[in-house]
């Protein structure tokens, strides 16, 4: 009896979920819309701006709690909230929940079971950074290569798809993206010793449409930049483990990869394309379209896989990256021609490049990297973990600056013999670091994506990890690692508000609004990678366990 009702239960809730079907006019117009969210980074974009205003900077110090739900996990929240009629969908590692965006009540949660040697194979925690919606239905990745389909009613899973063996390094923790009717989602595991791709997948079946792979092989364009290395190209990086935007109108995707492997850069001479890359890639087909290297014959780990923010701005169609190696970037996204670059980072917090030829778009080499490269021992800045890592940063098209939160962790850095092995690290240095002794390990910094100029900089102790959403409310939103979550002034970087969670803010905040009223929501639980690495005590005993919180200004009250 039970079974039947399910059944018919089913039914009919997927017949009124078709008619809320989500179309690709609907996640074109996201960015524009207030009382959803459905592309990751809210909008194609990834812009994380607001148009609403209600809450400001004269009022959000009266922010308050509305509701929040525990996940029930310890790892790492780093998920983006995916907002449709009235419902929250967000990840974890191993679950993906529904809940009620107003009430903050669980409608359903689907685990995604698979094997626990998976955890062992994953190089900077436990995570998942969410799902795509499209007509009906959810898509994720799981830490053992596969693609799954859930129905966005009920969280039945519709189809899983393999992509690749998890033991050889293979896994998923970006949230995909829903592309001219493709799922679009890059393979992570380059500290594996992988040979990096990104692929396509019918969202109706799961099928795998294409596999583009980021290092070319024999007889491709690119491949000569690996000659001289054997086979390096083989185990050599440059996946993916960040969301890719896209630009409609041009009908292309932008996907960062990440570092070159090893790390250790002499055994594998040349630029080692398309490792550190941008990449523009056709979505129906994987065609890559242009790529531009941020660092070529990356040495520091540095990747390119930081989010791209597609913006237009003064009248060109740019795409602004901040990458972990300290510079902010600002290319023409339909030709990849570089327009600026400057450093995001403080003075003397790059030592690795003087700057970046904006003839060439090749970084201009110090001494560091120099020696570093030929095997001498050198403290390197930004360090492995980069000047901005994971933490998306911000547009806000109201100043016309990007908010970006940094990390200053210098390493030090000197070359060992690398061993390619099967599902272990494949690294080759031997590496040391620490907290600078002066306790300054990060900063938020608001800069013109044109020009370079620093409006404001607000030195940290404990650096933030998570997510920059910001408002026309002149309100940018953020979270510590020691549990705050905190609203800044715009314009001078003040903290405004700030809340306790009781655990560190490692995620991304969204804003949105509900018959009039403002509400941002973001998730907390775990600091990543650098809870990892940094042995940072200042925030050892903050306690793990992620959770979803949603604030507003009390009712009656919004008006300031």
């Amino acid at each position: 009896m039970k079974k039947t009702l399910l059944a018919l239960s089913v039914s009919a809730v997927a017949l009124t979920g078709a008619a809320h079907a989500q179309s690709a006019s609907d996640l074109a117009a996201d960015a524009q819309t207030t009382d959803e969210i459905i592309t990751y980074g809210m909008g194609y974009g990834q812009q994380r701006y607001s148009s609403l205003d209600q809450i400001n900077a004269d009022n959000v110090s009266s922010l308050a709690p509305v509701w929040t739900l525990s996940l029930a996990d310890t790892n790492s929240n780093e998920t983006f909230p995916i907002l449709h009629d009235g419902t929250f969908y967000v990840t974890t590692h191993d679950a993906t929940v529904a809940i009620d965006a107003m009430t903050g009540k669980q409608k359903w949660k689907t685990y995604s079971d698979y094997p626990s040697d998976a955890k062992r194979i994953l190089c900077c925690g436990v995570h998942n950074r969410g799902v795509a919606i499209y007509e009906g239905k959810l898509f994720r990745g799981t830490p053992d290569a596969h693609v799954i389909a859930l129905d966005a009613e009920t969280g039945e899973e519709l189809w899983r798809t393999r992509s690749d063996d998890y033991k050889l390094g293979h896994n998923f923790t970006a949230a995909p993206q829903i592309a001219d009717g493709v799922i679009i989602l890059p393979v992570a595991g380059s500290d594996y010793g992988i040979r990096g791709y990104i692929e396509g997948y019918d969202p109706e079946t799961g099928e795998k449409l294409w596999r583009t792979y980021t290092i070319p092989g024999p007889g491709e364009q690119g491949h000569e930049t690996w000659e001289g290395g054997g086979d390096a190209w083989q185990h050599g990086g440059a996946g993916g483990w960040i969301t890719t935007s896209y630009d409609p109108e041009l009908n292309l995707i932008y996907m960062g990869t990440a570092n070159a492997s090893p790390f250790n850069a002499s055994v594998r001479p040349g630029d080692n394309l398309h490792t550190s890359s941008i990449l523009a890639i056709e979505p129906k087909t994987g065609e890559i379209k242009w790529h531009y290297q941020t660092s070529p014959h990356d040495a520091f780990d540095y990747d390119s896989m930081n989010e791209n923010v597609l913006a237009d701005i003064d009248g060109r169609k740019v795409l602004m990256h901040a990458n972990k190696n300290g510079f902010l970037y600002t290319l023409d996204r339909e030709t990849g021609e570089l327009i600026a670059a400057n450093p995001f980072m403080g003075e003397g917090q790059i030592n690795w490049a003087d700057g970046i030829d904006l003839e060439t778009g090749r970084p201009n080499h110090t001494e560091v990297y120099h020696k570093a490269v030929s095997g001498e021992q050198v403290t390197v800045q930004p360090g492995y973990l980069g000047g901005k890592n994971y933490a998306p940063m911000s547009y806000d098209q109201s100043t016309g600056n990007v908010y970006i939160n940094t990390l200053i962790l210098p390493f030090n850095h000197k070359n060992a013999e690398p061993v390619y092995t099967q599902g272990v690290m494949y690294v080759g240095v031997d590496m040391s670091f620490g907290v600078p002794e002066d306790g300054h390990a990060g900063d938020t910094v608001a800069i013109n994506p044109m020009t370079g100029e620093v409006a404001w900089r607000q030195e940290l102790g404990v650096p933030r990890w998570g997510g920059i959403a910001s408002t026309a409310g002149g309100v940018v939103f953020t979270g510590e690692l020691t549990g705050e979550f905190s609203a800044l002034d715009a314009a001078t970087g003040e903290v405004l508000w700030s809340y306790q969670t009781g655990s560190a803010v490692s995620g991304q905040p969204v804003v949105w609004e509900k018959d009039g009223r403002q509400f941002v929501t973001v998730g907390n639980g775990g600091g990543a990678t650098y809870d990892l690495v940094s042995g940072d005590d200042r925030i050892a005993n903050v306690p793990p366990g992620a959770s979803i919180w949603t604030f507003a200004l009390p009712e009656g009250g919004q008006d300031g």
